[in-house]
């Protein structure tokens, strides 16, 4: 059982001292968002992956896609309620309440996004994502004709994918590792 001040369950501490390049970045973090996300902390026993990981997330998440954040922030939410995985949706619910500015939204995400009132463009999208985290193998050339039906683009498609896989590998480490979300992402946008 992870400890009350550790990020997970497992006995590896952060590097320390820090690396001034990423204590920077966990002052970034702190200033922007009032902590250190725990998933940060859990991966800074080792700085060369913990620069993969915040790498892949920035651009998965932040770069430019004809995905919107908050889209992108639902891809994280749905992926997280198939797997269950409750840092993620702490920490991604948190971000839809605050993206959406509609705290019972963020919680319709969390609990059933079918019940959320998405339009057909998300639908799909959602159901796309679902798909790749049940039964990928089972994707075929109309589900993609199905995305682009509903306005999305190749690219998009690429986007789509790619923040599903993201979240179903970051679900996995964080449910071995019972990595448990900052307390402070429980009260935040409500």
């Amino acid at each position: 059982m992870t400890k009350p001040d550790a990020p997970t369950a497992l006995d590896l501490p952060m590097v320390d001292p820090l690396p001034s390049e990423t204590q920077a970045y966990f002052d970034i973090c702190q200033d922007k968002l009032g902590m250190v996300p725990n998933v940060l902390k859990a991966y800074a026993f080792d700085i060369n992956k913990l620069n993969a990981f915040t790498a892949l997330y920035n651009d998965l998440m932040l770069a430019g896609s004809g995905l919107s954040k908050l889209e992108r922030e639902m891809i994280a939410v749905a992926v997280s309620a198939v797997n269950r995985c409750f840092y993620c949706l702490t920490a991604h619910g948190a971000a839809v309440r605050a993206l959406s500015g509609d705290p019972v939204f963020g919680e319709m995400m969390v609990m059933n996004w079918r019940v959320a009132g998405l339009d057909a463009r998300q639908t799909a999208m959602l159901e796309f994502a679902e798909i790749l985290t049940t039964k990928s193998y089972t994707v075929t050339e109309a589900d993609r004709e199905n995305l682009r039906s509903a306005g999305f683009s190749d690219r998009d498609i690429w986007d789509i994918a790619n923040v599903t896989g993201f979240f179903n590998m970051t679900n996995r480490v964080a449910s071995a590792t019972d990595m448990r979300p900052n307390a402070e992402y429980h009260s935040q946008t409500r």
